[in-house]
């Protein structure tokens, strides 16, 4: 267990805490490389981007891209693609610190296509 900010986009704290996920596409919800798997404490909401790129992928409930989560009160996580098990160079181009595109938030209960 590590602590964690509120506020922080949780694909950085995943790296802080010294797993190396990847996040090929930068942190713009179009690569999904940057999945978890919530184990406790899934947000109740999401991104547009990350909605419709794991709606696209037929991921939508399976998992979730640690790129368009901010830390909210506790959560566990595992995540499912890293750089040593997938044999890649790098995680991928830096994150910035806040989520990126601008989010456009959605409540998954009523996500409004």
């Amino acid at each position: 267990m590590i602590e964690v900010p509120e506020g922080k986009r949780l694909a950085l704290a995943i790296e802080d805490a010294g797993t190396d996920i990847g996040h090929r596409c930068g942190g713009y919800a179009r690569c999904t490389t940057c999945r978890v798997e919530f184990i406790a404490g899934e947000p109740s909401v999401c991104t547009r981007a990350e909605y419709e790129k794991l709606k696209d992928r037929g991921l939508l409930g399976a998992v979730r891209l640690s790129c368009q989560i901010v830390v909210e009160g506790d959560m566990s996580v595992k995540p499912l693609m890293t750089v040593s098990e997938m044999g890649w160079a790098d995680p991928g181009p830096p994150l910035d610190e806040t989520v990126t595109p601008e989010p456009d938030w959605i409540d998954l209960a009523s996500p409004q296509d």
